[in-house]
């Protein structure tokens, strides 16, 4: 049995269709990456899941129990990662933990500890006294993490954690992300970076729109473009009636041209190199480089909503 079950979930908001129809599972100990560009649904799927949105209609259930009917059935096992900053500017990053430990029915001893704990995970207990408004961005992001580890939850939530942060400070969460993974958590993951989902997560899900528009692991979704690849090939020269021949043929799915340097996603990546190559050798720019690699999670993203992640 999945540790969460969703099943025909929607919710809508007058018109606009926020989550039409979704289903999918998580399994205890999966990093499922939730991936969408801006106003696919993700943050109502989260919010929904984590009780603070009722859906319209459909089922979510946690260890097989329907959370609408005993909301701390996920209550209690889960932490919540907000993409806004859920913290007191002017309280010091200790006082922030003991408050939100409290609100976990932490006390005493057992808070001190997971404090201890919690604040080696992310990496700021030198900073623990000082104001969190004294913080950098970074920093806050990661005892934004550590707040809702504190309860020692087996399911997490984490909706944008990197977002503006210092690389140094991304790098920090994404080691945290994978610690807590090897220790048989569960996690949600949203993320604006493409390269993120593709190192921490081994299954996905790509919404568009309120729906779910593929789902599975990464290898299962980069094959469905067949035998897709990208193709990148340098020019001597700009050549617009090549680029036209090219995006015309059967198996092109995307072309995009700048300057000398062609970028190609196809379908059939054997038969459209050749075709490819074909109309370069009858044309008047000569080819200077070629190069072909598998399509990656970033290109069937592209391929499937017509959009970057971060448009």
């Amino acid at each position: 049995m999945a540790l969460l079950e969703i099943q025909n979930l929607k919710k809508y908001f007058k018109n606009i269709k926020a989550v039409d129809d979704i289903s999918f599972s998580v399994n205890k100990g999966d990093i499922l990456g939730l991936l969408g560009p801006n106003g696919a649904g993700k943050s109502t799927t989260i919010s929904m899941i984590a009780t603070l949105t009722a859906p319209d209609s459909g089922v979510i259930r946690f260890r097989g129990e329907d959370i609408s009917q005993n909301p701390k059935a996920i209550q209690q096992s889960l932490g919540l990662v907000p993409q806004e900053i859920a913290l007191y500017p002017n309280l010091s990053g200790l006082e922030n933990l003991q408050f939100w430990g409290r609100a976990y029915d932490l006390s005493g001893a057992l808070l001190k500890k997971r404090i201890h704990e919690v604040s080696e995970v992310i990496g700021i207990k030198e900073r623990l006294k000082d104001r969190v408004k004294k913080y950098s961005g970074g920093m806050q992001r990661r005892l934004n993490i550590g707040a809702a580890l504190l309860h020692n939850p087996e399911f997490i939530i984490m909706d944008e954690p990197t977002v503006g942060i210092d690389p140094q400070s991304r790098n920090h969460i994404l080691d945290t992300v994978k610690a807590l993974a090897s220790k048989d958590t569960t996690i949600i993951y949203t993320s604006h970076y493409m390269e993120e989902v593709e190192i921490l997560c081994e299954r996905v899900c790509i919404m568009d729109a309120g729906k779910i528009i593929a789902a599975g692991t990464k290898d299962e979704i980069t094959s469905s473009l067949g035998g897709g690849c990208e193709l990148t090939l340098k020019l001597a020269k700009p050549d617009a009636a090549l680029c036209e021949k090219i995006s015309k043929l059967t198996g092109v799915s995307k072309l995009s041209a700048e300057d000398d340097m062609v970028f190609i996603v196809a379908d059939d990546g054997d038969k459209v190199t050749h075709a490819v190559l074909e109309l370069v050798g009858k044309s008047n720019a000569p080819l200077l480089s070629f190069d072909t690699k598998k399509a990656s999670l970033e290109t069937v993203f592209l391929n499937l909503t017509g959009r970057a992640l971060r448009d």
